[in-house]
């Protein structure tokens, strides 16, 4: 049976969703941040040294990474689906997306994150000195890079009515949360009409539905 072990408002709800898409019966094992630090529990630890989310097994196989998950998935159980033929323009799209997701746009989503909250986390005396610093690191570095980040994404959503081409695929799986990250976190939200569209048409997804319903709430830290 596989297993998926999901964090709460994490990346593992596209693996719940990714199953969904390919009809495989799954089991949830469920795992709630620290309403505090918002880390994942030391529990996690047990199934993963990292102790990150998400984490899916498969009988004795246990694998960690988004990217990696999904594609064991597809290849595995697809039967074709979600992916493309090996040497074509589209598998080609689809291998970069689905490395693009992680390799570049999520790391200043995440700086984003860390020096939003960077302020609040540090003693009363410091703050003051502490908003200052975030402030001119995502004013200078951070917020200008998600600006070109969401300026190519929808370049190419302008040209492609999914993110490897013509057809739903997996990358558009994997893509979904940066997207929606980008949505919250990018400088005035997403004032781009293609990636808004892309959220909606996602969201619509009987699948997408059903991973929500039993997964919980997907809520994007801001």
């Amino acid at each position: 049976m596989i297993t998926v072990h999901h964090l709460n408002n994490s990346r593992s709800q596209r693996v719940l969703w990714l199953l969904e898409e390919l009809a495989l019966p799954y089991e949830i094992a469920f795992y709630q941040r620290d309403p505090n630090t918002m880390l994942a529990p030391a529990s996690l630890k047990a199934v993963h040294p990292l102790g990150k989310s998400p984490v899916l097994t498969d009988g004795e196989v246990t694998i960690a990474e988004s990217a990696v998950i999904i594609e064991y998935l597809v290849e595995k159980y697809g039967a074709g689906k979600l992916s493309f033929a090996r040497g074509t323009k589209e598998y080609l799209q689809y291998l970069y997306f689905m490395h693009y997701a992680e390799g570049s746009v999520m790391p200043p989503l995440v700086m984003k994150l860390v020096f939003s909250r960077l302020p609040r986390s540090m003693p009363w005396a410091l703050r003051g000195v502490a908003g200052s610093i975030s402030k001119a690191v995502e004013d200078r570095f951070i917020d200008p890079q998600l600006l070109t980040h969401a300026s190519f994404l929808e370049t190419h959503l302008a040209t492609s009515a999914w993110f490897a081409g013509a057809d739903f695929s997996a990358a558009d799986i994997q893509m979904s949360f940066p997207i929606e990250a980008l949505a919250v976190r990018a400088p005035r939200g997403l004032p781009t009409p293609h990636l808004k569209a892309f959220l909606e048409k996602i969201h619509a997804r009987p699948a997408y539905q059903a991973a929500l319903a039993k997964g919980g709430p997907l809520q994007i830290l801001g």
